[in-house]
């Protein structure tokens, strides 16, 4: 116990660490902030700590709780005609390369339309388009009896017209898990890496995230409680301002099959103008239906 509470101290001490040298600047990949599943968007994105999820390894790769594999498919339907969708499978024990653990896919996109085309004197001359695209290979094992890690390599594309910027980025993810508490631990570092190539002759950095948070499943209320700090890794004029990202979420079950969640992320909360209204900006809901087989989300 002494060496997994350790092993997370030291995880999270440096990943702060790290937080208070990283860039805040714009990047062309911004867009993979977006994704996850439908489950994680009902519960605004607050899934850091939770293993047993195909497509929370977006949030945190220490996805080793999982125990046959399981295929995810999300589509998300955006503003105007902009589309996007996320493609997870994992395959825990996979033998055939003579390894315990979990292997995991992930494949994300963002189609962002047609836009118009104009010359300098603003000459209407057809249209162009733009998309993302990322890929990224997963592998999650068991460090000690109640402490999971995940690790995932991610190669990312941006394309507009005909501009195009490759990345590569390096995710990592810890998971301490305290079973006769109904507790669970996760911190997560997402997108360490670089710019492979320029863009219009400019380099960017990646949008590198800490996670940090935990869930509890309440004694005598079928409820699942989900908290985490977001973006930590940004650049704010006051370190404390760091801790004013963070998101919430609730997962109440109905019997075995059926899920509602419901969830509040501070951050989208606070970056709406008072001026405009910030009405339900930041809250988010979603369901779900579970069978033998298969699992309906919609969030």
């Amino acid at each position: 116990m002494k060496k997994t509470s350790a092993l997370i101290a030291i995880a999270i001490l440096a990943l702060l660490t790290t937080s208070r040298n990283s860039l805040s600047a714009q990047s062309p990949f911004q867009s993979v902030r977006a994704a996850g599943s439908a489950r994680a968007f009902g519960l605004s994105n607050s899934s850091v700590a939770i293993g047993d999820d195909i497509g929370s390894s977006i949030f945190n790769p220490a996805i080793a709780y999982l125990s046959r594999n399981k295929l995810s498919i999300t589509f998300f339907k955006k503003i105007l005609d902009v589309n996007a969708g996320q493609i997870s499978y994992a395959f825990p024990k996979a033998q055939k390369w003579a390894m315990d653990g979990i292997f995991a896919f992930n494949v994300a996109y963002v189609n962002y339309g047609s836009f118009q085309k104009a010359d300098a004197n603003g000459i209407l001359n057809g249209t162009f388009g733009a998309n993302d695209f990322s890929m990224a290979a997963v592998y999650a094992n068991k460090i000690d009896t109640n402490l999971y890690y995940g690790v995932s390599l991610e190669l990312l594309f941006f394309n507009v017209e005909k501009a195009s910027a490759f990345a590569l980025a390096a995710n990592a993810g810890l998971i301490y898990s305290v079973p006769e508490k109904n507790l669970n631990f996760g911190v997560s570092i997402l997108r360490a890496g670089t710019q492979l190539n320029d863009l219009a002759g400019e380099r960017y950095p990646l949008p590198l995230d800490i996670r940090i948070g935990f869930n509890h499943k309440l004694r005598g209320l079928p409820l699942l409680f989900n908290f985490s700090f977001v973006k930590l890794a940004d650049r704010v004029d006051n370190f404390f301002d760091k801790f004013l990202n963070f998101s919430l979420g609730g997962e109440f079950s109905f019997g075995e099959n059926v899920k509602i969640r419901i969830g509040y992320d501070n951050g989208i909360r606070k970056s709406i103008s008072s001026a405009v209204g910030k009405g339900f900006s930041g809250l988010s809901a979603g369901a779900g239906a579970s069978f033998d087989s298969f699992a309906i989300d919609y969030g």
